[in-house]
């Protein structure tokens, strides 16, 4: 049988670090779940072209074992001035309570998707992934060109077929379980929450790609289970965000380590893309508008200085604190031990 995809990886288990932006995936992090034999990869969706390579630069003064970055496929949008102005209106009490000036709308609303990726190919990274959105068959050249490995994330079936039509050689499935955003570009968001294990299954089964799964997978066990659906190898995100080298704040790590099971939500609230947190007052009191609240990247822009403001005055009542399903079971350990741990406990649940 030909290798598994960790194997052509050259990893010492099937674990791919979830690629979360926003600050999660600092280089130390990055860098220490590849040298413990993982695929580490940095979120690099909010970051400027310069700002990536001086984070890959980072990554490979720390390791030399590959690694992979993620970009978010979206273009600048030009909001709707009607549901821009409602939006405005709708933070307004939340800046007055913080103390902040009433809010205004930003000159762009995120980094240039094209700039990123020539960064992204520049750099050569072992693995790219991409979520939010599908690649141009001339940006997937460039990429094969440069041969990088490209994983599209998936969330319903028509995704991944679309991504191994592309001619992606790895289709991430990420299950309703997942933490942070949805990835959905085909369909309503709220239509495309399958089970991790059964949306694995399904795409395995109709995809001659790899096939990698994503939600809710916190230790060996879940690994095995994804494997035996399907998966060639596991990522994980909620269970690397109480390790030392994650970058969160440590409110929100300290609000893990709380966290009961139930404790997450979906929530278009904070960036106007359905995602999955810790549920809060900012979530609860805003779900009566968060439907009118304009399309991501614009409301995570217009929130930016709020959530900015929140974290400040240790406000975790109106902090995005994203996490899994599984988040009550993130434990409190350094990268090492956390995947020597995963990997233990992988094999065993083989045994």
């Amino acid at each position: 049988m030909p290798a598994a995809l960790w194997q052509r990886l050259q990893l010492k288990l099937p674990v791919i670090q979830a690629p979360m932006a926003g600050g999660a995936t600092t280089p130390q992090l990055v860098s220490a779940v590849c040298e413990a034999g993982a695929l580490g990869f940095l979120g690099a969706a909010m970051l400027s072209p310069e700002q990536i390579r001086e984070d890959a630069a980072r990554i490979r003064a720390r390791t030399s074992q590959p690694f992979g970055i993620n970009l978010f496929v979206l273009d600048d949008p030009a909001p709707d001035a009607a549901v821009l102005r409602e939006a405005l209106e709708s933070l307004r009490p939340w800046h007055a309570e913080l103390g902040l000036k009433p809010p205004t709308a930003p000159g762009r609303y995120c980094q240039p998707f094209d700039e990123q990726l020539q960064a992204l190919i520049e750099l050569r990274p072992a693995a790219a992934s991409f979520t939010f959105g599908i690649l141009t068959a001339q940006q997937m050249a460039e990429l094969r060109a440069a041969d990088i490995l490209v994983i599209g994330t998936a969330t319903n079936l028509a995704e991944g077929l679309a991504w191994m039509e592309l001619g992606a050689d790895a289709v991430c499935a990420q299950g309703r379980e997942a933490g942070g955003h949805r990835g959905t570009f085909i369909g309503e968001q709220r239509e495309s929450l399958r089970p991790m294990l059964s949306l694995v299954y399904e795409l395995a089964q109709n995809l001659p790609v790899p096939v990698i799964a994503a939600g809710g997978i916190m230790n060996g066990r879940d690994m095995a289970a994804a494997m035996r659906h399907g998966a060639q190898a596991c990522q994980l995100g909620t269970a690397f965000l109480r390790c030392p080298e994650s970058g969160i704040p440590e409110l929100w790590k300290l609000a893990l380590a709380r966290a009961k099971a139930g404790d997450t939500c979906l929530t278009r609230a904070f960036s106007g893309r359905y995602a999955r947190g810790l549920s809060n007052r900012y979530i609860e009191d805003m779900a009566r508008c968060q439907e009118r609240l304009p399309d991501y990247p614009v409301t995570n822009a217009l929130t930016g200085p709020l959530r900015a403001a929140a974290l400040k005055a240790g406000r975790a009542d109106m902090m995005s604190m994203w996490g899994g399903e599984g988040v009550a079971e993130a434990r409190e350990l350094p990268v090492a031990e956390l995947i020597a741990q995963l990997l233990a406990e992988w094999q065993a649940a083989y045994r």
